[in-house]
């Protein structure tokens, strides 16, 4: 991991937003430097400004102060489209709802970013969702609409969707938070597979049990960073004892 120059970078960034007469601080003087394959959890209870902070890493929301850069590009001198664009060829997202078109294929789901892409042809998008699919063991089911499948076989559908366009940053928020132990043991397998593919992949938790597979804890508390700490272990060992 080349940690010469962070692909992501906050500094000092604050959110506040009104309500009435009274202000609320979501992000409060939070700091950070993500490098090139990085596999970090964020982590907090509801409210500690966790949603916010995805936000604001996704690039789906700026800061009230503060700066962020992605790829040593300054987030806020950027035009909407410029914005747009950088989201949908550089940043993945996986949801905790999955946000896919129910009455549409999985495959057709997994296309669908490439059409705002004009690196990828239609011929190539198809072939790279095709192989996505067959990867995550979904070969036989990428005909059938989403709404035919299981809460875990349509994450494996969306985490192929955040794929396809070949990003530089995963951004899954409550991956497993709709499944089963099985199922969610499944999808926090293939994360940390793309991680060992030298993916940067960053889970945003409420659940500690699921931080104990990445390398990087980022802990919240009302809108601040409380910890920030590395741990060397066995992500996948780890995660055969507490998924099995």
């Amino acid at each position: 991991m080349d940690q010469k120059s962070p692909i992501l970078k906050l500094n000092n960034i604050h959110k506040h937003y009104e309500m009435g007469d009274s202000e609320i601080r979501a992000i409060d003087g939070i700091s950070l430097d993500i490098y090139q394959g990085e596999f970090i959890s964020i982590l907090g209870k509801s409210g500690s400004g966790k949603s916010t902070l995805m936000h604001i890493i996704g690039l789906l929301d700026h800061p009230t102060t503060g700066s962020v850069s992605f790829e040593n590009r300054i987030i806020g001198d950027l035009k909407d489209y410029e914005l747009a664009f950088l989201r949908s060829e550089k940043i993945g997202f996986v949801f905790q709802d999955f946000n896919l078109l129910p009455r549409t294929s999985a495959l057709d789901n997994v296309i669908l970013p490439t059409f705002y892409n004009k690196n990828i042809s239609k011929i190539q998008g198809v072939k790279k969702a095709s192989d996505l699919l067959e990867k995550v063991d979904m070969k036989d089911r990428m005909k059938n609409t989403t709404g035919q499948l299981s809460g875990g076989q349509q994450q494996r559908v969306a985490i192929c969707r955040a794929l396809v366009n070949d990003p530089t940053l995963i951004l899954a928020d409550e991956p497993t938070g709709n499944l089963d132990s099985k199922s969610g043991g499944e999808i926090l397998n293939l994360l940390h597979d793309l991680h060992e593919e030298g993916r940067t992949v960053i889970i945003v938790t409420h659940d500690e049990s699921i931080s104990g597979i990445t390398d990087r804890v980022i802990k919240l508390s009302d809108g601040k960073v409380i910890e920030d700490n590395w741990q060397k272990h066995d992500g996948k060992d780890y995660l055969n004892k507490i998924y099995v």
